[in-house]
């Protein structure tokens, strides 16, 4: 087992490098035993299984340290089964909700032809896929093939780039897909490039809250929406953080996302635009020792949510930050909304993985989503661990962006140094599937794939209903 990935990745998270002996792998193979999970001209493989270890093995580390008090305690030994890994990563695609799967991608949602490229588009939301049509002129009218088919005519006679910024004026989402080389080149490419994988920084000497018991979980509010922040969260809930999810009431979320994210989490709603909203959210912000953001970047500061802010009302609390594309003040995109779907566009991967007809491809996962959302939860946990020794309030950034630049120059990929023979168990994804009664129905999922000795076999609550629960904590 190659541990190089592993160890750079763990030293950015400012690790104890002595752990990484504590990790085992369990590498697999496709069903017909022949290549390894989740095949891609990438090391996506490898960014699934390093995300997944660092974040078993934070979360073993610090049970091992809060349950004792002692920064010398041992720390259980944690296993990677790339099984559990691989079918974690796909999860959204696993779950069945009554044996009926789950609404991915809208038809706006896709690959264009343009005049003389590619465009990507995201409108899975209702207000996303009215401002792409309003970007674009085309009345939203009539069945999904003929709407496509007068978007795609719009979109034959313009230039991608000039379609991007039209649709991003109007509050929409679109990226021209450009090859690794363009998005190096571009100022947010660059911008982003010279960014720390993992942001990590102390804000203050405030001590840390105290944990409400002796060996239990932080509460965590969850201010995140889609796939990488609700797998962070629901990756906390698992390890037995009390995750209360926050939500407008004018932004609703859909029940099969949360069905497959929601997990370990209570959902309620708030209106932080109205006194009573802010009222409670300030009550719960008064006991929380974590807060997640994932909104569009500086889309809460108007509610007083910045990390400066949260800490100067809550000293001691862990903020972290996911963007898109790098923040405010990271290049000209940093303040835009985005997808993983958008950045595998605009970074170049759909490029490298590519079809044989040359169009864009994409990754085997929404690898960019799920692990930026493990190194997050990783990112968390040891903040809470240093914060045991030395208080602090404390800052974690990550960007899916940044994610991406990793999986293209920086992550180191194995495949190269295997001799045949090495691929390892054979892989079947029912071996990681469970069946889960809910409010919502009856779900097959994925089971979570951080394990360590003597740590939580599953959730202790299935998804509710999104918005259904009280703003209190437990």
């Amino acid at each position: 087992m190659d541990q190089r990935s592993w160890a750079r990745l763990w030293a950015a998270l400012g690790g104890d490098p002595g752990l990484l002996e504590r990790v085992r792998l369990v590498p697999r193979t496709s069903p017909d035993g022949a290549g390894g999970v989740l095949p891609a001209r990438l090391p996506v493989r490898e960014l699934a299984r390093s995300t997944v270890a660092v974040c078993a093995l934070a979360a073993a580390e610090f049970e091992a340290r809060s349950a004792t008090g002692s920064a010398g305690a041992p720390v259980p030994g944690v296993g990677v089964d790339d099984g559990a890994v691989a079918t974690a990563f796909v999860s959204e695609r696993h779950l069945r909700i009554d044996g009926r799967a789950p609404a991915t991608f809208a038809p706006l949602s896709r690959f264009w032809r343009t005049d003389g490229g590619w465009l990507r588009t995201h409108a899975n939301y209702p207000h996303h896929r009215a401002r792409l049509l309003s970007a674009l002129g085309v009345p939203d009218g009539g069945d999904d093939e003929a709407l496509a088919a007068a978007v795609a005519a719009v979109l034959a006679e313009r230039r991608a780039e000039d379609v991007e910024e039209a649709v991003y004026a109007a509050g929409g989402l679109a990226v021209a897909v450009r090859t690794p080389g363009q998005w190096s080149a571009h100022p947010q490419g660059a911008a982003v490039a010279r960014l720390p994988l993992v942001g990590m920084e102390r804000l203050d000497d405030a001590p840390a809250p105290p944990l409400p018991s002796p060996g239990s979980g932080p509460r965590v509010l969850d201010l995140t929406r889609v796939i990488a922040g609700p797998v962070a969260t629901r990756t906390l809930a698992l390890l037995g953080a009390d995750v209360l999810r926050i939500d407008s009431p004018h932004l609703p979320e859909s029940a099969d996302a949360h069905a497959d994210t929601g997990f370990g989490k209570r959902s309620a709603l708030l209106d932080l635009a109205s006194r009573s909203g802010r009222a409670s959210f300030e009550e719960l912000l008064g006991r929380a020792h974590v807060v997640v953001t994932g909104y569009r970047p500086g889309a809460l500061d108007r509610f007083g949510l910045s990390a400066g802010e949260l800490a100067g009302r809550r000293p001691g609390v862990v903020v972290a930050e996911l963007s898109a594309w790098g923040g405010p003040g990271v290049g000209p995109w940093g303040g835009r909304r985005g997808f993983d779907s958008l950045v595998q566009a605009a970074s170049g991967i759909a490029v490298t993985e590519g079809g044989p007809d040359g169009g864009p491809g994409v990754l085997p996962a929404q690898a960019l989503d799920h692990g930026t959302g493990y190194l997050l939860a990783a990112a968390v946990l040891r903040s809470l661990t240093d914060q045991r020794g030395g208080g602090g309030s404390r800052l974690v950034r990550l960007a899916l962006a940044r994610t991406a630049h990793w999986l293209q120059h920086e992550l180191e990929d194995p495949r190269a140094r295997e001799e045949p023979g090495e691929a390892g168990e054979p892989y079947d994804p029912a071996d990681w599937l469970d069946e889960t009664g809910s409010p919502l129905g009856r779900l097959r999922h994925a089971v979570s794939p951080v394990a360590y000795d003597g740590g939580p076999g599953g959730w202790t609550r299935p998804p509710g209903r999104p918005g259904a629960d009280a703003p209190v904590w437990e």
